[in-house]
């Protein structure tokens, strides 16, 4: 690693000076009213604390990365959860905590409060659950197609792909050694999503963009979707790809019966199924490139000790290949 690329001091990041006592003063200036009970929930782009209240239930502080969402950008976010909330569709939106505002600020922090939500993950193994799945997700796309985000960005190969790239080769986060094979795969693979992208001109609509298990809680025989910071505008297929998991007869199980339940409310372009394995190589170029974005946050370091070791980007180069041979094979086929 170059001297860039070394674990910052924790005390020079700007999460540093988020401690209890200004989390809790957050809270409180909204008038609500701390019982000092404060337990740091598992996040790393922002940071979120469960946050005890007098007399009441506690409430979720989400705290947001300096620099990563514009303002205009987080509330078009927390307009989309409302929006869906009123339309039925299962989701936890922000509370309003200034006037009829979701979005406020102390000490140079922005910050939003949600409800505690509780549930369990989805069972995986339950093919009907992925049925219930695909109509909720459905019910949050008919919403999404309404209208556009005019602020948030898409999902794009060049700023997945070509954007994460560059960052990694320009700040030298891969070593002399295993660059020329890194700028080979790479150049290769992005050309080949350029031309899938190319030839299916299929809608893009607003999305959660986040949509996996981890982001989904079972309650109730129902789906509950959390955590929409990550929403963009995309292909649908970016919602239900991330859901599959196993060998290419288990995903083919998967998708139909998520697809089966999906157009119960939207109309589905099976065409899409052909850009899933280039929206996950997108997702594994950009994810190398989010920790390295990253970096200088002690938080990652602690979280992702593999990362940026000479094993981690020679498992990246042969992740990527796999992919780029991947793009050759026959898409999923779908049974509904």
């Amino acid at each position: 690693m170059n001297e860039a690329q070394d674990a910052a001091d924790p005390a020079s990041h700007p999460y540093s000076k988020l401690t209890p006592d200004l989390v809790m003063d957050a809270v409180e200036s909204t008038g609500l009213r701390c019982d000092a009970r404060i337990l740091q929930l598992n996040s790393y782009e922002n940071r979120v604390y469960q946050i005890g209240i007098e007399d009441d239930e506690p409430v979720i502080g989400k705290f947001y990365r300096h620099n990563r969402w514009s303002d205009e950008q987080i509330l078009e976010e927390h307009n989309f959860t409302l929006e869906l909330v009123e339309e039925d569709v299962s989701v936890v939106p922000p509370l309003r905590i200034s006037g009829d505002a979701t979005l406020s600020s102390h000490e140079g922090f922005r910050f939003a409060l949600y409800p505690r939500r509780g549930g369990r993950p989805p069972a995986l193994d339950d093919l009907s659950s992925l049925t219930i799945l695909g109509r909720h997700i459905a019910r949050i796309h008919s919403v999404g197609g309404i209208t556009d985000f005019t602020t948030r960005p898409s999902i794009s190969i060049e700023s997945f792909g070509y954007d994460s790239r560059t960052f990694l080769i320009e700040n030298n986060f891969i070593s002399p050694e295993l660059l020329p094979a890194y700028e080979s795969v790479t150049e290769h693979l992005l050309a080949q999503i350029t031309e899938i992208f190319g030839l299916l001109e299929t809608r893009s609509i607003r999305l959660h963009g986040d949509c996996h298990m981890g982001n989904v809680l079972w309650r109730n025989d129902l789906p509950h979707f959390v955590d929409f910071d990550d929403a963009r505008i995309g292909p649908p297929i970016q919602d239900l790809w991330m859901m599959l998991s196993g060998d290419r007869e288990d995903q083919q199980k998967q998708l139909s019966k998520i697809l089966e339940g999906y157009q119960d409310f939207c109309h589905f372009d099976t065409r899409q199924v052909r850009l899933i394995e280039p929206l996950r190589s997108l997702r594994l170029m950009y994810h190398s490139a989010w920790i390295a974005r990253r970096w200088q946050d002690p938080a990652f370091p602690r979280a992702f000790p593999f990362f940026n070791t000479e094993r981690y980007w020679s498992n990246h180069i042969l992740d990527l290949r796999e992919q780029w041979s991947k793009l050759s094979e026959p898409t999923l086929e779908i049974y509904i």
